[in-house]
């Protein structure tokens, strides 16, 4: 393990070297029971509870393959581009671990369900494809939980609830070259999942965890540098932290002298350090083997387009969509694909609107704005998609302006009610007639003697107060087209 402490890297040094990346994301299937035993998969139940004689790694007890996590497992693949072996082969990895009851993991090795995918980032506005060697079924270990600071009150505890639920193991090819790409690799991978309905990716509650590899190489040098592995980091921020402190290591130990040493590092979140924890280890050390107990996993081509026929639409096609067919800018795209439900409350929104691009506002803006401050998702939203399309439509046809269309948002945000509704019960109309307008705006101008007098004078733009003292004396439901019209011809007379 790293003995050496070197100071860590400038601004200067950093520019001369590139960083090389690859990730590993562990994600918990959605399934009701375990990967191998009918044990029911829950979370924040008391410690040892949701398990079988399997779970406890009892002699005698064998695994039988949930039929559910296969299918997940498919569509995770086939959301990341990645081809679908017909037969794939679950193979022992052996370590021992006080979590690890059995002192080997079922995983699969050689032979993976699914390979040889991909997934798009973007980046400050550049597009770059990222390689994904793999994506592997495996059982999860159980927890362990360590506590005391002292050597005569330190206690190990191990809850064996997690151990046998189903994980996807996602490989990166090394293609990932900063922090800032490793984010946006694991933001998409993360959307693609949600929206297969793969997993909740919940990373709370530990359904989705990742750890990183990580080297530095002489700009120019085609040979990689040697990697330090960072575990268990449980948050996409906490990724980007670790790997800007442990390239900055890195440059800085090589620049002092030293050797950067295969090892695997612990980030501390108190200290913002990663940390050495062991020597890494390599894939002999596991003595892998095909696990005894279970069969070849076979999927038929007729099975598996049929779990590829029941693959939702998946965030990087929805977004295309929106741009291609509601005429949206890439950004509104991306914000309004941050949850499968937001995009399907737009998607909804859009048709029942006659102007998408009006409504992408409304969502992004009065919408969410109104959430927020409520506290809720947009599924709890009171204001049906349809109902701001709507709103938005009504708008666009001239019966209502965008400041009465606010205040007649708000009241469907409290009472779920549609805007026609409350504008015919509470007279909340646009007001165009000629007659009423001139009547309001006359009240206006001899009510304003000085500000007429700048208007004529030149002053042009004093114009802007007297149609927002006309709009308040019509609350709001003054036709501001029409209010600057008839204005603009009062006052040049």
């Amino acid at each position: 393990m790293s003995t050496v402490m070197a100071p860590l890297a400038t601004a200067e040094q950093l520019a001369k070297y590139e960083v090389v990346i690859g990730l590993e994301v562990h994600v918990q299937l959605g399934t009701n029971t375990k990967i191998f035993s009918a044990a029911p998969i829950t979370f924040g139940d008391a410690p040892n509870t949701m398990v079988t004689p399997l779970c406890l790694g009892m002699p005698g007890t064998l695994p039988v393959l949930n039929k559910h996590v296969v299918e997940l497992a498919v569509k995770a693949g086939l959301a990341l581009n990645c081809a679908i072996r017909p037969v794939s082969v679950f193979a022992r990895k052996n370590y021992f671990y006080p979590d690890l009851p059995k002192g080997y993991q079922i995983s699969q090795y050689d032979q993976p369900v699914a390979e040889h995918g991909w997934i798009d980032i973007s980046v400050d506005g550049k597009s770059k494809r990222i390689g994904i060697t793999r994506a592997h079924l495996e059982e999860d270990a159980g927890k362990s939980i360590h506590e005391g600071f002292s050597d005569s009150s330190k206690y190990s505890y191990v809850d064996l609830n997690r151990a046998g639920a189903p994980l996807v193991e996602i490989v990166s090819e090394p293609d990932i070259r900063s922090s800032d790409e490793a984010y946006a690799y694991l933001s998409e991978v993360k959307l693609a999942l949600q929206f297969a309905g793969v997993s909740n990716c919940d990373m709370e509650k530990g359904q989705l965890r990742c750890d990183a590899n990580v080297s530095v190489r002489p700009i120019g040098q085609e040979k990689f540098g040697t990697k330090a592995e960072i575990k268990n980091l449980n948050s996409f921020r906490y990724v980007k932290l670790a790997l800007d402190y442990e390239v900055s290591r890195q440059v800085g130990l090589i620049e002092a002298g030293g050797e950067v040493e295969q090892e695997t590092r612990l980030y501390n979140v108190g200290t913002g350090e990663t940390v050495s924890m062991r020597s890494k280890e390599h894939a002999h050390d596991y003595r892998y083997f095909p696990e005894p107990d279970l069969l070849p996993l076979r999927i038929s081509s007729a099975w598996l387009k049929e779990i590829a026929a029941d693959l939702p639409e998946l965030p990087a096609s929805i977004r295309k969509r929106f741009v291609e067919e509601f005429g949206l800018r890439e950004y509104d795209a991306q914000v309004l694909t941050l949850t499968k439900e937001m995009s399907e409350y737009f998607d909804v929104a859009a048709r029942a609107s006659s102007n998408p691009k009006t409504t992408a506002n409304w969502v992004t803006g009065e919408l969410l704005g109104a959430l927020k401050g409520a506290g809720k998702e947009i599924s709890e939203s009171p204001v049906a998609a349809e109902r701001i399309g709507e709103l938005v439509s009504l708008i666009e046809k001239g019966e209502i302006s965008g400041k009465l269309a606010k205040e007649i948002f708000a009241k469907m945000f409290e009472s779920g009610d549609s805007a026609r509704e409350i504008m015919e019960r509470e007279g909340l109309k646009q007001i165009s007639d000629s007659g009423e307008l001139e009547s309001i705006i006359d009240g206006v101008i001899s009510g304003n003697p000085a500000q007429v007098e700048q208007y004529r004078g030149g002053k042009t733009t004093v114009i802007g107060f007297l149609v927002g003292q006309v709009m308040k004396a019509s609350r709001g439901q003054a036709n501001p087209q029409a209010v600057n019209e008839i204005l603009r011809r009062k006052l040049d007379a």
